[in-house]
């Protein structure tokens, strides 16, 4: 009796670890398609994209990082497979766990044709804001990408005067972390040609043009004073 007893506790005790198993979600067999699908972007490899893309995998498919393929090729500035995405209908606007996208990223880090790329889906949005609450041309203006500046600024109506989580705006930025060397100004100019606040001042109080006139930057103040700039608000 007792044998019998211990035989039905160990039957019930199998059943039940049978059962459990049989209630567990069934493995995700295609995780390791997307994550070599991303691995494709990182790697540049085209062939295999286009693969993947005929196997019909979701192009937006993501990896822990909330990082797409398309996120992934644009932090690695590869062209070729960026634009194969874009054009196959990745989102340009995907952002990851750092609130990057490609195209904000692109921006960023000056990476002019895919910028364009972006662009020409017509699907852009340009009041996506990265981490620091600014738009793709805050950054652009302080780190010198001249030709990215001169792509934004054709758009119509972008936000040109925007003013992220350091409550600067792009003119502030270019002159508040730029060098006021040749690049900066220019970008300066840019900035007041395409017809930017000239007196939008920081947290502070601050304008632009004295931050400029206290850095010493002469052909950034007098830029700043043809277009009506204030010493004081």
């Amino acid at each position: 009796m007792w044998c019998m007893k211990n035989i039905c506790v160990v039957f019930c005790f199998i059943v039940l670890g049978l059962l459990n198993v049989f209630a567990q979600k069934p493995i995700n067999t295609n995780n390791k398609m997307e994550m070599e699908f991303i691995k494709a972007a990182k790697t540049n490899d085209t062939g295999k994209l286009q693969n993947f893309l005929k196997k019909g995998i979701d192009i937006n498919t993501r990896d822990a990082h909330k990082r797409t393929a398309l996120m992934v090729a644009t932090y690695e500035n590869n062209i070729e497979s960026s634009k194969l995405l874009i054009n196959a209908g990745a989102d340009v606007n995907a952002q990851d766990d750092r609130l990057e996208s490609p195209f904000l990223h692109a921006g960023a880090k000056g990476y002019l044709e895919i910028l364009k790329a972006c662009l020409t889906t017509g699907k852009v949005d340009h009041m996506l804001l990265n981490r620091y609450g600014g738009t793709a041309l805050i950054p652009a203006c302080e780190r010198g990408h001249i030709e990215v500046v001169q792509e934004l600024l054709k758009i119509d109506d972008y936000p040109i005067d925007h003013i992220n989580n350091l409550t600067w705006t792009a003119l502030m930025e270019a002159i508040v972390l730029g060098n006021g060397g040749k690049t900066h100004t220019f970008i300066v100019q840019l900035l007041v040609d395409a017809g930017c606040d000239v007196n939008i001042p920081d947290k502070n109080g601050i304008t632009p043009f004295q931050h400029a006139k206290k850095n010493g930057y002469k052909e950034i103040v007098v830029i700043l004073e043809k277009a009506g700039a204030k010493l004081k608000i």
